[in-house]
């Protein structure tokens, strides 16, 4: 049940029960106190499980910090901070925006401190400079696992966790519904295999003499870096070796997949590199009629390109059977806690993570305002999510899409650099993809770095 709908019925009631004064900040007395303990609302959850009739720090008034880079629009733990203040009044939790560039550098410097927030949002790309201010999360192993189906990966070699994903991401296939029909195309011509959509791809490209005047299929700009460890994945190639600690790009697979988008380009003239150089853009403008991305696209063409019709499937494979993965997933992380905060203040902090992970309201928040498929397994078949079209893709691969864990950026970065040596600069594939594992192995020598590839449920299967 959603809080929302709860709590309206019980402000009245807490109201009653508190004593206002003037507000004050950290641990003073000043402030609400709250001395209602049975505030009449049910438990909340599925096996993690949050009864809310009770006093936080006592009833007694304390002020939090939480710290994101998004806002009420795009980060859903907004919504519950002022859930969880309405519950109990003598919390009062401040949320503070600071912008992605100066998020990562200024978050790091105040958890060294002692004034850093109580809360604050984490992403899985900057693991490594948050990791070691991050307290535990005072949740059952056992209770995560069983509610959220990413929480294993999230485990230290000590079984604790931090953070998990509140909802995951992937890559599917957009295409323009207009172009498709044009092209003669129904829903019956939706590709599965990559060899269906080279045949689609065809169909929609357009030439003028030498010049393209429409692509078929675009992977233009920062596409490949994802792409390519999808395909690697679906041929059951692992991006790391088996020591978890060391890339695994240079190998068959990479040059093979290489290759085939190549070929897409030079053999079966479905696109350019010199057309359509930001394939987001390119297809925002009608251009381009497939592209690969992921969840953030959709909210990219409705906020800059809200008069396209479009349409969401699935990314092909190789072949009709079923991959050793689908594709690679990303994850939306839930808050971290400060270990260095006062003792008072991370109680509250943990009090308040078994709220919005017991709390299907957060992650249908998180579904909403990040586009992505909710992690929490209860709500993986609610037929109101699956009406949205990513979530619609994602659902029947989920269980087959893996998370290598937190990668350096240098996977992404050299294999972008590889594909623009490869496309742009026409070296052959094998030096491009030699000179990015050079790269990548230089880049983590020192990083710490160890896979999560080995807690995927299919792991025995690769190659």
């Amino acid at each position: 049940m959603k809080i929302r709908k709860i709590v309206s019925s019980v402000i009245a009631t807490v109201g009653i029960f508190a004593c206002v004064a003037a507000c004050g900040g950290g641990n003073g007395s000043s402030g609400t106190t709250d001395t209602k303990k049975d505030k009449g609302l049910p438990t909340m959850g599925q096996t993690i499980t949050y009864n809310p009739n009770h006093l936080v720090n006592g009833g007694k008034p304390i002020s939090l910090e939480y710290w994101s880079w998004g806002d009420n629009g795009t980060d859903p733990v907004y919504d519950m901070v002022k859930e969880y203040q309405r519950i109990y009044p003598n919390v009062k939790i401040k949320t503070v925006k600071v912008s992605w560039t100066d998020y990562w550098t200024k978050l790091p410097l105040a958890l060294k401190g002692s004034r850093g927030p109580a809360i604050f949002n984490i992403h899985n790309s900057y693991d490594s400079l948050i990791r070691p201010y991050a307290a535990n999360y005072d949740i059952d192993k056992s209770a995560l696992e069983s509610d959220y189906a990413t929480a294993s990966v999230h485990e230290d070699k000590d079984g604790k966790v931090k953070y998990i994903d509140s909802v995951i991401n992937t890559g599917n296939i957009y295409y323009n519904k207009k172009l498709w029909k044009e092209a003669g195309l129904t829903d019956a011509d939706i590709p599965t295999t990559w060899d269906e959509l080279r045949a689609v791809a065809k169909k929609l490209a357009k030439w003028n003499g030498s010049k393209m005047t429409q692509a078929g299929f675009n992977f233009n700009g920062d596409a490949y870096s994802a792409i390519y460890q999808g395909l690697n994945y679906q041929k059951g190639r692992l991006l790391f070796d088996p020591s978890g600690k060391k890339a695994n790009y240079d190998n068959p697979a990479t040059r093979e997949n290489l290759q085939f988008l190549k070929d897409l380009y030079d053999k079966d003239k479905v696109g350019s590199i010199n057309f359509g150089n930001d394939y987001i853009q390119s297809f925002g403008n009608g251009q381009s009629a497939m592209v690969y991305a992921w969840g953030h696209m959709e909210g990219t063409l409705k906020e800059k390109y809200p008069k396209i019709e479009y349409g969401i499937f699935p990314t092909p494979t190789f072949s009709k059977g079923t991959p050793f993965a689908y594709d690679r997933y990303n994850g939306e992380s839930t808050p971290g806690i400060n270990a260095r905060q006062s003792k008072e203040q991370q109680a509250v902090a943990q009090d308040f993570i078994k709220f919005i992970l017991a709390n299907d309201a957060y992650i249908r928040s998180a579904v909403k305002v990040l586009n992505s498929f909710p992690a929490k397994k209860s709500l993986q078949n609610d037929a109101e999510i699956l009406k949205q079209p990513v979530m619609a893709a994602i659902k029947p691969r989920v269980d087959r899409l893996i998370w290598p864990g937190p990668a350096p950026a240098t996977v992404e970065t050299s294999g972008k650099e590889a594909f623009q040596n490869v496309f742009q600069n026409g070296r052959p594939i094998g030096e491009a993809v030699k000179d990015a594992q050079k790269t990548m192995d230089k880049d983590m020598k020192n990083s710490g770095f160890m896979s999560m590839e080995s807690k995927y449920g299919f792991y025995s299967e690769h190659k």
